[in-house]
């Protein structure tokens, strides 16, 4: 069981980046920041150089929570373990037949992406359950002959994938067993226990995800755990997709839980600074070094999903709604076969780094073209450690501008827009294409960069706020910090809302809170169910505490997201789903004390079709109610912001940059 966490404890909370590993240390209501250099060869190193700069006293840590990208990136480059997949005869096919989608419907020549288990590491044993319960008893014979095979097949995990294994998980389990007992170093994920939900491919996939990416973040975070021991603090609590964090433990048997884990701590990050800074409904924009990630907060609640298709491959995990696009700091400019200015996927990352880190790159990222044009200092140092040049990002621009015919001003000009114009398309889908008027929302930049590109987003999408929380550098990590236990449970539960039977409903939460209270100490609870109309191929997750209100509530949700509703139709239930948290403390966000009103300095940078000389202010140097007039930029200590001609940026009493169109 996780226990509550006290009132008086000192929260650290890290965040690995693909550039640069961050770290807030929550002590009471005080907040202080590092940023370093991450080390992708093994993250763990990161993490403790992040402690080190930070000057933590690890014996006073009562908390460390984390929020890791190796899941992540293990998925998107194919780096995962060697899976081999056990399933019901005659469906070894399932994860590559999938849904007979293609990924471009008029590009006959692009392949849907590759099954994580080539078909020669997929097994069958002679088993058969169906709604109504077992018909086929499980071939004991047949699966001692397929643990055999999967032992000669030399493989480090196994995802065991069972029909209808969510009615009835009996042959699943003893699958479980038999490959445990005999195979003692190879994971093993069932998916009625990954996932207990039906649709078999969906099931299939999640499963076989979880299995390939387990042996690789359970082996970084043994890792992390040893350092941290060493180092005399406790044991790492690990962000899920959901937007709470879990025991070690739990995060063993449940990888594919953690693909979102970074994204979503940024996400509950800015919804707690802006509610701090008075603002709940909310267009999130984290902008990293690697790429963008946006999302949607609606009075005050960040928005949720029940499952995405990450690189191709469905996840149906409860997760932040976070849409991402590859536009980040270090995304490259490159020219196109044709002759055009691309910009991403592909990303210098943090070694070697955008040309200007000096690090041995030589192509232009977003990073070099902004300090070109003078938003980022020549000089400037990040992450302790890494000292930007301009010159080094000038000959990286010269060069692709060469083969586009522009000079290194227009190049930079032009990687900046192309980066922006894929975030604006981001904001588009996580508004527009949810329901939501974009103009109705605050947005709220964040990232090392976000804020250099906020003013401009916010135009386009014709958003008249913009907030900069004063941590907006480190934003993820203090959403780590400040992040609630949490734990969530499914179960299929198929009924037409007007036969539902209610003592039905209670007993089978009932059961599912039994579950999450021997997990968690004294939860909080809240009852969901995944509702649709009969026959439709998905479903949207409405609240489910009071069972007569089910009806309305999935009425208007479907409103919502599709502009209409059926009235005249049937609704149907699919599954139940609990979200069990256990809130931790959560700080009071303010300004600090400013003695004096400094003066700011100068550097020229290229704003309305012109070089002008703009004033840079420091921003922990300015305290609430002052007021900036752009075009100006404001430096932080972890990032930096471009306040535009037109708009006016305030303090705010907790130190946030709030800017406003004239």
């Amino acid at each position: 069981m996780v226990p509550a966490v006290s009132a008086a404890s000192i929260r650290v909370g890290v965040d690995v980046g693909g550039t640069f590993t961050d770290l807030v240390v929550l002590v009471g209501g005080e907040l202080s920041f590092a940023k370093v250099p991450s080390t992708p060869h093994d993250q763990s190193v990161g993490v403790m150089s992040a402690l080190g700069a930070a000057g933590v006293n690890a014996g006073a840590v009562d908390a460390f929570a984390h929020g890791t990208t190796v899941a992540t990136n293990a998925l998107l480059e194919r780096r995962g373990a060697r899976a081999a997949l056990l399933t019901t005869a005659g469906f070894r096919d399932v994860i590559e037949i999938a849904r007979q989608t293609r990924p471009s419907l008029y590009d006959l020549r692009e392949r849907p992406p590759e099954p994580l288990v080539p078909r020669e590491l997929r097994f069958t044993v002679r088993e058969r359950v169906e709604p109504t319960g077992e018909v086929e008893s499980l071939d004991e014979d047949g699966l001692a002959a397929a643990v055999e095979a999967i032992r000669r097949a030399d493989v480090d995990a196994v995802a065991v994938c069972f029909l209808f294994s969510f009615v009835d998980g009996a042959h699943e389990r003893r699958a479980g067993e038999v490959l445990r007992s005999q195979l003692p170093d190879v994971e093993v994920s069932l998916s009625s226990e990954v996932l207990p939900e039906f649709r078999e491919y969906e099931r299939f996939s999640t499963t076989t995800a979880d299995a390939y990416l387990s042996p690789r973040l359970n082996g970084y975070l043994a890792r992390l755990r040893a350092r941290l021991a060493e180092a005399g603090l406790p044991r790492p609590l690990v962000m899920q997709s959901s937007g709470g964090v879990i025991d070690l433990d739990a995060v063993a048997g449940r990888a594919s839980s953690c693909i979102l884990s970074g994204p979503a701590a940024g996400v509950i990050g800015a919804a707690f600074a802006a509610g701090a800074s008075g603002h709940s409904n909310l267009l999130t924009f984290d902008m990293g070094g690697t790429s963008t990630d946006v999302a949607l907060v609606v009075d005050g609640e960040v928005q949720t999903t029940t499952g995405a298709v990450i690189d191709g491959i469905p996840i149906k995990h409860p997760m932040v709604d976070v849409h991402t696009v590859s536009a980040g700091g270090g995304s490259i400019g490159w020219a196109d076969a044709g002759g055009a200015l691309r910009v991403g996927p592909h990303s210098a990352g943090a070694v070697p780094g955008p040309a200007s880190y000096g690090l041995g790159g030589i192509e232009p990222a977003v990073t070099d073209a902004t300090l070109f044009l003078g938003f980022l200092a020549d000089g400037a140092r990040l992450g302790g450690e890494i000292v930007l040049r301009r010159d080094a990002a000038e000959a990286a621009l010269a060069s692709v501008g060469e083969r586009l015919g522009l000079s290194p001003l227009e190049a930079a000009l032009g990687v900046v827009r192309v980066a922006e114009a894929e975030m604006v398309q981001a904001l588009r889908v996580i508004s527009v294409e949810r329901g939501f008027d974009p103009r109705l929302f605050t947005l709220v930049a964040f990232g090392g960069a976000g804020g250099l590109h906020a003013c401009r987003l916010a135009e386009e999408l014709e958003l008249s706020t913009v907030l900069v929380p004063r941590a907006s550098g480190v934003l993820s990590a203090l959403g780590l910090a400040i992040s609630d236990l949490r734990r969530d449970y499914v179960r299929p539960f198929i009924c037409d809302l007007s036969k539902l039977d209610r003592v039905a409903v209670d007993a089978a939460f009932a059961e599912l809170e039994r579950l999450a209270a021997a997990d968690l100490d004294r939860p909080v609870f809240r009852r969901l169910a995944d509702v649709r109309y009969r026959g439709q191929a998905f479903e949207l997750t409405v609240v489910a505490d009071d069972v007569d209100l089910l009806g309305a509530g999935f009425a208007a949700a479907h409103r919502r997201r599709y502009g209409f509703e059926m009235p005249d139709e049937p609704i149907q239930v699919v599954n139940i789903r609990l979200t069990a948290t256990v809130p931790v403390p959560k700080p009071r966000l303010a300004a600090p004390v400013i003695d004096a009103v400094t003066s700011p300095r100068t550097r020229p940078a290229y704003v309305d079709d012109e070089w002008r000389e703009l004033a840079v202010f420091r921003g922990d140097e300015l305290a609430p109610g002052r007021r900036i007039q752009g075009p100006a930029i404001v430096e932080f200590p972890e990032a930096t912001c471009l306040v535009h001609s037109g708009w006016g940026a305030t303090v705010d009493v907790t130190g946030a940059l709030v800017l406003e169109r004239s």
